[in-house]
């Protein structure tokens, strides 16, 4: 026990004081958003009475405003800094909550998902960015690893509280993810400091106000994304898909349904840090493919499963695939990117997911009404296939061109 209290004040003073703000910050906020965000296609379906296809044009209206928006991030945070812009996200996020929770129509709900759209990537480039200035490269893996840590806490703590919650009352739960979002843009506001580096040669800074040209042109990262944004769309079919489909098809309710995302969150809060010491000791590419190919494998395996265990089965799964994944796609991105330029990447970064979450939806959604629920993640593992073949893929080019070098 001394040994461990030892090397937990170690790793404390490892890392800045704002590093740690912005775990508290995204705990405390994660535990509300968490609150609503499982549940909120259930929330919507049975309050307009609409087909599966149809509410997920709503997570496409989200996606679609966090592709422009996602794209306008860089820019803007590597221009104005990422202090003040995450301020305004998380603030204007709590708003929106407040206003989703009042809503009667599709129209209100769509412009609802349109302004959460444009306010997420703002405040995820801009805390990717800013972790990336206060981070050295050697600690970058561990660092975003232990933020994930803290999100997925609050991920283990709001689904099971906010199942609860949703069935008394989802305006409850919308207040709540309201205040925690409000909560940790004031954190920032009153404690963080700016982070954006100053370029002292004039090249140089013209080169930060420059288009996404420079990034266009790093072939190894374009191929990176495209085939990350394979991957994105299989999360995006279990997070977004999964929920409606256990409760419509199999009458599973959101106090039971919510114990699924807390089991990823408690899985990530405990082995996530275990799981980087051992994958930082391989090449990045290589330990992408494999978390995807849990990832298929999650998502083909739903199909074969009616009951509770076996979705929470395919769960555990897919986030051993996350633990493996996630942090080292967010370290290999930060590690190409130049000083001048992480906003930018970021963006890019971030567009697999807006993207990802604005198509996966819609071909589950079509495949379900047209085919059959099932054949949603028939053809998500498919899918998933193809995800795998490509990241080898990309293995194979990747080890060719160092052998060129």
């Amino acid at each position: 026990m001394p040994n461990l209290i030892a090397r937990l004040k170690k790793l404390i003073r490892d890392y800045p004081k704002q590093f740690w703000l912005i775990f508290v910050g995204m705990l405390i906020s994660t535990i509300g958003a968490s609150m609503i965000w499982p549940f909120l296609m259930i929330y919507v379906s049975k309050k307009l009475v609409i087909p599966l296809t149809q509410v997920a044009t709503l997570i496409t209206i989200n996606a679609v405003t966090g592709l422009v928006f996602a794209l306008l991030a860089g820019p803007i945070i590597d221009r104005l800094g990422r202090k003040w812009i995450m301020v305004i996200s998380l603030v204007g996020n709590g708003l929106v909550y407040v206003l989703m929770s009042q809503a009667q129509t599709y129209l209100e709900f769509a412009v609802a998902e349109a302004l959460l759209g444009a306010f997420n990537p703002l405040y995820r480039v801009g805390a990717d960015a800013m972790v990336a200035d206060l981070i050295p490269r050697e600690k970058r893996l561990t660092a975003y690893a232990i933020l994930r840590m803290s999100g997925n806490t609050g991920v283990a703590i709001g689904p099971a509280i906010g199942g609860f919650v949703a069935v008394q009352s989802y305006t409850t739960a919308f207040f709540i993810a309201a205040a925690g979002m409000t909560f940790y843009g004031i954190l920032i506001a009153l404690r963080a400091r700016e982070t954006l580096p100053v370029f002292e040669d004039r090249t140089q800074r013209r080169t930060v106000f420059e288009g996404y040209g420079r990034i266009l042109q790093d072939n190894a990262f374009m191929r990176f994304t495209l085939v990350f944004t394979l991957t994105s769309m299989l999360a995006s079919l279990i997070w977004l898909i999964l929920p409606v489909y256990t409760n419509t098809q199999f009458g599973i309710p959101e106090n039971r349904y919510g114990f699924i995302p807390t089991t990823n969150a408690l899985m990530v809060v405990t082995l996530q840090y275990l799981v980087t010491q051992v994958t930082k000791r391989f090449k990045p590419l290589s330990v992408m493919t494999v978390g995807t190919a849990f990832y298929a494998i999650a998502t083909g395996l739903i199909a074969l499963f009616s009951g509770f265990w076996g979705f929470w089965f395919c769960m555990v799964v897919m986030t051993i695939g996350e633990l493996i994944l996630i942090p080292t796609s967010n370290t290999y991105t930060a590690n190409l990117a130049p000083a001048d330029m992480r906003g930018r990447y970021m963006s890019i970064y971030g567009l697999t997911h807006s993207v990802a979450s604005g198509i996966a939806p819609l071909l589950g959604g079509f495949l379900s009404d047209t085919i059959a629920p099932r054949a949603t993640w028939v053809g998500g593992g498919i899918l998933g296939a193809v995800a795998v073949l490509a990241f080898l893929w990309l293995v194979i080019r990747s080890r060719r061109e160092s052998d060129v070098v």
